[in-house]
């Protein structure tokens, strides 16, 4: 059938139309039409743009119903980190944050933006001349998965911005929190029980799961809202403050969070922070607390940020839900470093949706001072509502069963000695041996995890048994395992022991910012070892190090110097990285003149994958390509050098065209692998 100008301007009616209702519904809270006549104009809508594909836009409200399933979640990186935010969790820590702030400014006359710290799940949404193309998880910070077909579903966000009173930015990277809200979520559980389904704990829990499905028809039906709260990249747009920007956003038809307290001094945040408190049970959403920003962006830029966290914006978490239970026993763990941490076992009991049964106790002073006994009555929380800790034992409750505990003099694991030390003022007991079995497997675990080596089927049993059965005592032993030695272990047949050591030799190739925190060295996660690498480039560099040039790295502490100095001039570190190598691992240069990174077709590429590709994952395709120094993104632009197309490519395809992008087809692309390697 061919479509006429009539129908063409029935549809974008209807686009139109539709939009502006889903705002004024969910948004405004003010909707001028039913249910009935809603869903009446949105099946309209359905129906010719599936007899007509060419009036689907981007922006369509039928977007919202989700679209075929996903193999497999492409990664994108944030033009601006997503940074995490140190705590408060009183008034005194809110008030401390002040001082500092005031300090740093040299001034005391500084107002803040006080906001709900909502209790969902961290998205950044990226838009391009007003319409919604790309939605990423937090993920590590840098780098999320992306969820646009799932972030699409939610009524909430617009597919397009408002431009009736301002013309978008040529991009804008809006920041917000999805969650479920409380009504919503009891009747999503309810329907689940119905059906035979296992129930959510919370509703953060639920929010996750239902972004990271692949199916995004299955999220279109999950209860999703969203309250957005800040921008990364904004390019064609400045702000003076904070609470412009909030203005800006909700212009554009962002729900922006209606409790808001704009431009207070610090004294009125603490006020804000109390009223919130006793908000919040009767808000129809979870908050856990608030968040307090510097609400002039000048100064936010003054105050810079730390490796983790920026320096103008803290959070204040409300005191956690608590629950009493039995502390059954105290036992305890030894960590990858040999420090000692005292757990305790406790009668299991669920606090604010999850059952807990351990808590931690931190270390030897923490039991002394709150005297916690075996077979006490204990207050437990979970603090900062994530980690499950014993807030104080309960006296009055004692019936001479409760046992004091004492830190055991040797390690629990390997008998040896146990060495009192001093950090942050707080006691630390540390098994002196290195070779002791249950820091080695800690360690182990650590350099074959995912933002490590990533080696797929090394999980912690099959660490255990290599150690237990000493065939692996230090990282390097794990590259010169063989199909036969594994075939031994248990649960481990001879097909599992190939596909495994197939796994570790595929892993031998690996970026150097992701080879040093695999080495699990101290105050040196994902970020510090990121820059390290960018600094560095190299990891002869790295080694050769001064504790000066590394402090010199922006976002380097004298902690984190002073640890990575150490660790690569201890001489049985150096035994092992020589070791590592020997044993064929490649570890890839962070610079311009590392060899593999740029000797080779995709160095220094923008490559885009799409479709189904029948020899890998699209996942293991973007990894193999960062090793070959190329940057895997998400969405084609005319800086696209290859799209690599696999079945079922789509509209991606569709604009490489356009663009006139090179495309790659799979035994293209695997022959520029092959000669690239």
């Amino acid at each position: 059938m061919t479509m006429d100008e009539n129908i063409k301007k029935e549809a974008e009616l209807l686009q139109s139309q539709l939009t502006e209702h889903n705002y004024r519904y969910h948004v405004l809270d003010d909707p001028v039409i039913s249910d009935e006549e809603y869903d009446r104009m949105l099946k309209r809508l359905v129906e010719l743009e599936k007899e007509f594909p060419e009036l689907s836009t981007p922006d369509s409200p039928t977007k919202r119903v989700g679209a075929p399933p996903l193999s497999s979640f492409e990664q994108a990186r944030h033009a601006v980190p997503m940074l995490s935010l140190d705590n408060a969790f009183n008034d005194r820590d809110i008030l401390d944050f002040h001082q500092k702030i005031a300090k740093m400014l040299g001034s005391s006359d500084i107002l803040y933006t006080a906001e709900p710290k909502l209790d969902g799940v961290a998205v950044e949404l990226r838009y391009e001349n007003g319409i919604l193309v790309q939605a990423t998880t937090r993920g590590d910070g840098v780098t999320g998965e992306v969820i646009t077909e799932n972030i699409r579903t939610i009524a909430s966000v617009p597919l397009r911005l408002n431009d009736a009173k301002i013309k978008p930015p040529s991009r804008l990277d809006a920041r917000g929190e999805v969650i479920i809200k409380r009504a919503d979520f009891e009747r999503l559980n309810k329907e689940r029980l119905e059906k035979g389904e296992p129930v959510f704990a919370n509703s953060r829990n639920a929010a996750a799961g239902s972004l990271r499905q692949l199916d995004s028809r299955i999220t279109a039906l999950r209860p999703l809202d969203i309250f957005v709260y800040g921008t990364g990249l904004v390019q064609g747009m400045e702000f003076e403050r904070h609470s412009d920007l909030l203005s800006m956003l909700k212009a554009f038809g962002f729900p922006v969070n209606p409790h808001i307290r704009y431009r207070t001094d610090i004294n009125g945040a603490v006020m804000f922070y109390r009223e919130l408190e006793n908000l919040r049970n009767s808000l129809d959403y979870e908050i856990d607390g608030m968040v307090i920003k510097v609400d002039e962006i000048r100064f936010q830029n003054l105050l810079g940020e730390k490796i983790r966290t920026p320096r103008w914006a803290v959070a204040c978490k409300f005191p956690a839900l608590q629950k009493t239970t039995v502390i059954k026993d105290i036992i305890v763990q030894v960590g990858r470093t040999g420090v000692l941490t005292p757990v305790a076992v406790l009668e299991p009991v669920t606090i604010g949706g999850v059952t807990v049964s351990r808590a931690t106790l931190h270390n030897e002073d923490e039991i002394r001072r709150k005297d916690i006994r075996i077979n006490d009555k204990a207050l437990v929380m979970r603090a900062g509502d994530v980690i499950p800790k014993v807030v104080k034992i309960i006296e009055s409750e004692r019936d001479g069963s409760q046992i004091p505990f004492e830190m055991p003099l040797s390690c629990p694991v390997c008998g040896s000695p146990v060495e009192k030390t001093k950090q942050d003022r707080s006691s630390l007991n540390k098994c002196v041996n290195a070779s002791c079995p249950a820091q080695i497997k800690e360690r182990l675990a650590h350099f074959v995890s995912k933002k490590a080596f990533d080696i797929e089927g090394l999980g912690r049993k099959i660490i255990d048994q290599l150690v237990d059965e000493k065939l692996v005592a230090d990282f390097a032993d794990i590259f010169t395992l063989d199909p036969f030695t594994l075939a031994g272990l248990e649960r481990m047949g001879e097909k599992s022991a190939s596909n495994l050591v197939r796994a570790i030799e595929k892993s031998k190739k690996i970026p150097l910012r992701r080879f040093i925190y695999a080495l699990g060295i101290d105050h040196t996660g994902e970020n510090a070892s990121r820059l390290i690498a960018e600094c560095f480039g190299t990891l002869d560099r790295v080694m050769s190090a001064s504790p000066q040039e590394l402090e010199a790295v922006h976002g380097i502490g004298p902690e984190t110097a002073g640890a990575v100095h150490a660790f690569f001039a201890n001489s049985e570190h150096i035994e092992i990285m020589e070791k590592i190598q020997n044993a064929g691992v490649v570890v890839m240069d962070d610079d311009t003149s590392g060899e593999i990174m740029h000797d080779n077709a995709f160095a220094g590429k923008k490559v885009v994958l799409t479709g189904t590709l029948a020899s890998m994952t699209r996942q293991q395709a973007g990894r193999l390509l960062e090793e070959l120094g190329a940057s895997v993104v998400s969405s084609v632009s005319s800086k696209t050098d290859f799209l690599v197309a696999g079945d079922r490519a789509g509209s991606k395809l569709a604009k490489a065209l356009n663009l006139g992008i090179a495309i790659l087809d799979e035994k293209k692309f695997l022959e520029m692998l092959k000669h690239s390697q």
